[in-house]
């Protein structure tokens, strides 16, 4: 398929974003096998812009966009974010069209100028919840996402084509000439930048459902139609933060291999007894990755080592990262390994101890060195406290 048949929504709307194959590494954090820059032009009596691209994709953007519109001039620029990936570009098209009102949040009006050198007087239409604007046979209904996952973000509604424009809402990462199934980069890209704010989604959701919505267009990935149930579905167990999956994630971090043996070990005893097992040596894979998995599957065991009377750092930095984006309501198991002094085990606890409805299996595992026949027992209590419900 064509990738711009995966961002068609229709005659009247047309997409004029950008995208992004060559970039490896988003947000300067995430590696990514590219990624697109969406943004949508509505064709009516007044032409409306949704949004601009990140400054990459500027150029393939005002290609697209000449293209599009010819000798005919917008009349707006809908503002939903004002991340630079969307809004790089809000200041040279407001400068190539000057009678082009730019129409955000109030908190998007307060932020322009942080990013922009530009004179707002009499050029911005700060929207409130629920407001409208007639375009002609089109008309947007604006409603405010504060935190998913920027406080000045809005959301747009189309009326008549029953389109939703989701702003960072159902995004993916990925480019979208991969022409690939969006569901595992749809995933990736929500727990490490959504993710924090479940709440927040969970207050557009509701709103979004009061709505009568044929397609879904957001700021990154592809367009949504014939899966929108599917779509809302995920999002709605992702952002109450509910497991996905039914498994044990075991992410380790081993300092010489003796941790990652014991626990490579330990996962294939745990497939023995039916359990879905999914290992990530923390020291080769991004943390990123690791913090997918974690969101999404029901259960987690935890290998470290002691390293410096701290936390191993590639397993440190994983909870680090669980922990500010509200990693919770999950089952975990600990592992530690320490020639002397073991440490790791008990800071991993306190990690999860300051998040929120975490169940800690009272069996903590401490190795000394290399597992052993005595450290058995221990194995197979931890194994039986971790079992799955469906299990017993």
């Amino acid at each position: 398929m064509d990738f711009t048949e995966r961002v068609k929504v229709s005659d009247d709307i047309v997409w004029v974003g950008a995208d992004d194959a060559g970039l490896e590494i988003f947000e300067s954090q995430y590696p990514v096998r590219g990624i697109s820059y969406n943004s949508y032009v509505i064709l009516d009596e007044s032409i409306a812009v949704m949004d601009t691209v990140d400054k990459r994709g500027t150029d393939s953007f005002f290609e697209n966009l000449q293209k599009v519109l010819g000798d005919k001039k917008p009349s707006y620029l809908i503002v939903q974010h004002m991340e630079p990936d969307h809004a790089a570009n809000v200041g040279k098209l407001a400068e190539m069209y000057p009678d082009m009102i730019l129409v955000g949040s109030m908190q998007t009006q307060q932020m322009l100028p942080k990013y922009f050198d530009m004179d707002l007087s009499g050029r911005f239409r700060a929207v409130k919840e629920g407001e409208t604007l007639l375009l002609g046979r089109h008309t947007l209904q604006f409603f405010m996402a504060p935190m998913v996952h920027w406080p000045e973000v809005m959301v747009t509604y189309e009326q008549t084509e029953k389109v939703l424009f989701s702003a960072d809402g159902f995004g993916t990462f990925g480019a979208l000439e991969n022409n690939e199934e969006w569901i595992e980069d749809a995933g990736h890209y929500y727990f490490n930048i959504v993710g924090k704010y479940g709440a927040q989604v969970q207050a557009l959701l509701k709103k979004a459902l009061t709505l009568d919505i044929k397609t879904i267009a957001p700021l990154h990935g592809p367009v949504h139609k014939d899966d929108i149930s599917f779509v809302i579905d995920k999002y709605n167990t992702w952002s109450s933060y509910e497991p996905d999956k039914k498994g044990i994630f075991m992410p380790y971090a081993s300092i010489h291999g003796n941790t990652a043996e014991a626990v490579l070990r330990f996962a294939e005893e745990l497939r023995q007894m039916g359990e879905t097992v999914i290992t990530v040596d923390l020291t080769e894979e991004d943390v990123s990755e690791a913090v997918e998995q974690a969101f999404m599957y029901d259960r987690m065991i935890v290998s470290a080592c002691t390293y410096d009377g701290e936390i191993f750092p590639p397993m440190n930095d994983l909870l680090h990262h669980l922990k500010i984006k509200n990693f919770q309501n999950r089952k975990v198991g600990i592992i530690e390994n320490g020639s002397w002094a073991p440490t790791a085990g008990r800071k991993m606890k306190e990690y999860f101890e300051a998040m929120k409805n975490m169940t800690i299996a009272e069996t903590m595992i401490s190795l000394k060195g290399t597992r052993k026949p005595s450290d058995d027992e221990a194995f197979r209590a931890l194994a039986e406290e971790m079992k799955s419900r469906d299990a017993e």
